[in-house]
């Protein structure tokens, strides 16, 4: 039987993808994409160097003839040659090559090459070098090289981009008189020195982008995420929300706010009385309130959220308070039922491992509105999940959620009451409060949160014991064992944290479960428990528990116990590996210590040799415990990524100013907002149009 038809269609050809459309994969649609489309980097052929002058290392331009040229066979087939000018010779290698490069490397051939040079035995070479023709005119400008795709050519990109700047139209935005006394660029000439930057011109500046014509782009684009998060805010005012007023206490009928209050074994701090004076207010209104509630480690939200739930209560809607994890989720619920059973106030679970009866006894419950607060996982987003007239939700830790899931939550109380006593009002949308322990840094805060309130618990509560924070290496560990021991036999409890549950071949980290082994012998006859993520929820809730109650004196632990476990006589901490963790997450960490009346210390172990970022996050824990200073230097280390979140959702909103470099640009194009909106809305749109594209729609979720 014939083959020939198979091959036939083996070998045909896939249909040829325009030009068009690679350029739409990059989102260069309009001229204006096209002019926005800036360099990562730039090469310099404004001059030849002679071979001699040449280093390893350095990208290099050289004019030569070819003096011999061979194909080698061993290790691998591949391309050599030889090219010399009158100072010295170099060596060429194709790893791959056709037939038309073996030809072109006949000798006696001259070549202009461009590319790395690298050292070798005999002199230098260039693996893969750009050939052009030896003697053509040199460019007169720093050539740039743009983000591309599959089968994009830089030229195809050049041209595009050079053809869009000469008939784009560019009016700035900015009038004269705001440019000087901002001491900025026009826009055109902006970009024109970006796009084609003189001969003369130090790259420095162009490639870190410090350059005055980059600090025109970077304060551009500040000025239009200024603009549409400030629009983003009236969006929302415009909004409606059932209003959450204060509620009438007297001394014979109290308020549930006031109820709570005075069961408390505690006073609420000076900060918890302001933040929580500041969410009521916002509650009152007639739209829907956006706050962010931040305060560090051990601060006491869980109480300010849990009052500002009770004003919402006694107004007849229903709260929903999500939390990332099954962990942090039931120990609110298991806290905020405490202090609400007694008020006569019904408490509600829901999570993805409850059993099927009980999960649809929660459900009827929210259905019908006999759950007045519903604490839960993601579960509370899922399809038949209906609420009967939510007011308010809750989200803790927010920055893990995407802003998708954080949405579902808020919909849920958009459709209006079903069944409640109250009248349907299909267009009131819940208030919403979203809780994070990680404190944002001012710059961050005013850049991506500026469409948010944001209230601050700044002070923590009375008791609270300093932590004193520890580095060793980790060749001490048999020292720290042995502390450990002491440390239990004086009735402390420990958290020992590892980043792996199970062993790795690609990382050579201690992880939990060996941890656990050795350390189950190693303190015997003390009491070890070990609590990570591949756990069922039932099973995690029995260690805990056991943990909370004192019957374990070791908890190793992955960093499933990062946030809001809550252990008084946990005094000791050690964290293995430390250098692998986020600043972030290690300041969490270590707040699960310091709970108690006992002095707490934190230990860090970490394996030598650490690299620079990782001595600088452990001289930070090690210098400093303010979550807001923690923050600030994340932030300064590794950008705003960790500290965002899911915010982002992978979308990147600011594409070229940085927060760490460019914090002073921020307050600058703030003000400047602010200006442009009071006296002049078609710049405004105008600016927007060209910098946004559509990303102040995913601003405003």
């Amino acid at each position: 039987m014939s083959t020939r038809p198979a091959a036939k269609r083996s070998s045909a050809k896939t249909p040829a993808i325009s030009l068009e459309s690679k350029f739409a994969r990059l989102g260069l649609i309009s001229a204006e994409d096209f002019v926005l489309h800036l360099p990562l980097r730039y090469e310099d052929e404004t001059a030849i160097m002679e071979i001699e002058s040449i280093r390893p290392g350095m990208t290099a331009q050289v004019e030569g003839e070819v003096v011999r040229s061979e194909i080698i066979l061993k290790p691998r087939r591949q391309l050599t040659a030889v090219l010399r000018d009158e100072s010295g010779e170099i060596n060429l290698r194709w790893l791959t090559f056709y037939p038309s490069q073996q030809s072109q490397m006949q000798p006696g051939k001259r070549w202009r090459v461009r590319g790395e040079v690298r050292g070798v035995r005999h002199g230098f070479e260039m693996v893969h070098p750009r050939l052009s023709v030896a003697g053509a005119p040199l460019s007169t400008a720093l050539t740039p090289v743009y983000p591309t795709t599959d089968g994009l050519s830089q030229a195809s990109l050049r041209k595009a981009i050079a053809a869009a700047l000469a008939t784009v139209d560019l009016r700035d935005t900015l009038s004269p008189s705001v440019r000087s006394q901002l001491g900025l660029m026009e826009l055109r000439e902006a970009l024109q020195t970006i796009h084609t930057p003189r001969a003369d011109l130090d790259p420095t500046g162009l490639l870190e982008h410090t350059h005055p014509a980059w600090t025109r782009i970077k304060f551009d684009e500040l000025l239009a995420q200024q603009l549409s998060l400030a629009a983003a805010r009236d969006q929302r005012q415009v909004k409606r929300a059932r209003p959450l007023g204060p509620v009438v206490s007297t001394a014979h009928q109290p308020s549930l706010s006031e109820r709570l209050r005075q069961s408390l074994p505690f006073a609420l701090t000076a900060a918890q009385a302001r933040v929580l004076h500041e969410i009521e207010t916002d509650l009152s209104r007639s739209f829907p309130m956006y706050r962010l509630l931040q305060g560090d480690v051990g601060s006491g939200k869980t109480i300010v959220a849990a009052l500002a739930a009770l004003r919402a209560i006694s107004h007849g809607v229903q709260v929903a308070l999500m939390a990332p994890t099954e962990l942090l989720a039931e120990q609110h619920f298991v806290k905020i039922q405490s202090w609400f059973e007694p008020l006569g106030v019904k408490v509600c679970w829901l999570a993805g491992s409850m059993p099927l009866k009980a999960k649809r006894e929660s459900l009827e419950a929210i259905r019908s509105g006999q759950a007045q607060l519903v604490v839960g996982t993601q579960a509370l987003i899922q399809e038949g999940v209906d609420f009967n007239l939510l007011g308010l939700v809750i989200v803790d830790e927010q920055h893990r959620f995407g802003v998708g899931q954080r949405l579902s939550l808020s919909r849920k109380g958009e459709d209006g009451a079903s069944g409640s006593s109250m009248v349907p009002e299909p267009d009131m949308i819940p208030h919403q409060l979203t809780m994070s322990a990680t404190p944002i840094p001012r710059t961050l805060a005013m850049t991506f949160y500026a469409d948010l309130e944001v209230s601050s618990i700044d002070e923590l509560p009375p008791g609270r014991t300093p932590i004193v924070t520890k580095l060793f290496a980790s060749d001490r560990r048999m020292d720290i064992i042995a502390h450990v021991a002491q440390a239990c036999d004086e009735g402390q409890q420990t958290y020992w944290v590892c980043p792996l549950i199970e062993e790795s071949e690609a990382l050579d980290l201690q992880n939990a479960v060996d941890t656990y082994a050795e350390l189950a012998q190693a303190l015997s006859p003390r009491r070890i428990g070990l609590v990570h993520g591949r756990l069922t929820p039932s099973e995690k809730t029995a260690v805990m528990q056991s943990f909370r109650d004192g019957l374990l004196d070791v908890l190793v632990a992955t960093t499933v116990i990062e946030v809001g476990v809550d252990v008084p006589n946990a005094s000791l901490m050690i964290i293995e590996h430390a250098e692998r963790f986020g600043l972030a997450q290690l300041h969490q960490l270590r707040g699960r210590v310091g709970r108690g009346a006992k002095r707490s210390v934190c230990v860090l172990l970490y394996q030598t040799p650490l690299s620079m970022l990782a001595r600088q996050r452990l001289r930070a824990m090690y210098e400093t415990q303010d979550g807001f200073e923690i923050a600030q230097r994340d932030l300064d280390l590794r950008g705003p990524g960790e500290l965002l979140g899911a915010r982002q959702s992978g979308l990147s909103l600011l594409k070229f100013a940085d927060l760490a470099q460019d914090g002073g640009l921020v307050a600058v194009a703030r003000e400047q907002a602010v200006a442009l909106r009071e006296s002049d809305p078609q710049t405004v749109r105008k600016h927007l149009d060209r910098w946004m594209r559509g990303k102040e729609d995913y601003l405003r979720s």
